[in-house]
């Protein structure tokens, strides 16, 4: 679903992402961790099409981002850590403009955004401007968005960042729906014990290189999620 191949990105002199390669299946919720600056947003926003990237390949379901972005961007989803929404609509104006550059049909559309809106606790809140909603509200706003034309890979940078435990409950159950109709989500995150209970597949990641990668349990072996990725860094910092 998603392939990274030999990903690099500099910032002037900075190599902010190096030699990257990761592969993503269908079926497979993929953690993304590392420290801040690690170069996990620069890679999900090169994964999106929103950075250009200096060496390497990124394809989404064997397309190219960089030479089929808008057959690309049609089957994926992103979901920023801080989404910048439009705060001069209505949420409802919002999830009908998303869907309308989806080709949402309408019956399609007020079915998604019923159950979802519902699920999440705003449906009453729909009709009120972004700019009077909290951070938690919008966050659940874009997340909705995100859903909306039912992607076949959702890519998101710290998503429970914001969210209360129950709307976090309500996300992890729709990445494993979504995973288990054959998409597959790649996200990163700071909280590594939602991370070790709800990821198939891991990737640490260290000033732009990748540390270890591989399945929960070939990654974790009998010791922890979070002690095994400080034990990573910290002999990653000493060679």
């Amino acid at each position: 679903m998603l392939r990274i191949t030999d990903l690099t990105k500099k910032y002037g002199d900075k190599t902010a992402v190096d030699n990257l390669s990761l592969q993503i299946n269908p079926g497979e919720i993929y953690g993304f961790i590392g420290h801040n600056g690690a170069g996990k947003t620069t890679t999900i926003k090169a994964c999106c099409g929103i950075l250009d990237f200096d060496r390497g390949e990124i394809l989404i379901d064997g397309k190219s981002i960089k030479t089929s972005p808008l057959e690309c961007k049609s089957k994926i989803a992103y979901l920023p850590d801080n989404p910048d929404l439009y705060d001069f609509m209505s949420g409802m104006k919002y999830l009908n403009f998303i869907s309308d550059i989806f080709s949402v049909g309408v019956k399609e559309r007020k079915e998604l955004i019923d159950k979802y809106s519902v699920m999440f606790g705003i449906s009453n809140e729909l009709g009120q401007l972004i700019s009077s909603y909290s951070h938690g509200m919008k966050q659940k706003l874009a997340i909705i968005s995100a859903l909306i034309h039912s992607p076949r890979l959702l890519i998101m940078d710290e998503p429970f960042v914001g969210l209360d435990p129950k709307a976090a409950h309500q996300l992890k159950e729709i990445m494993r729906e979504i995973c288990d109709n054959g998409g597959a989500i790649f996200f990163s995150t700071h909280v590594l014990d939602v991370a070790e209970r709800l990821c198939d597949k891991v990737a640490i990641i260290k000033s732009g290189r990748l540390i270890k990668s591989g399945t929960m349990e070939e990654v974790r072996g009998d010791d922890s999620l979070e002690d095994v990725f400080l034990e990573l860094v910290e002999d990653n910092e000493n060679i």
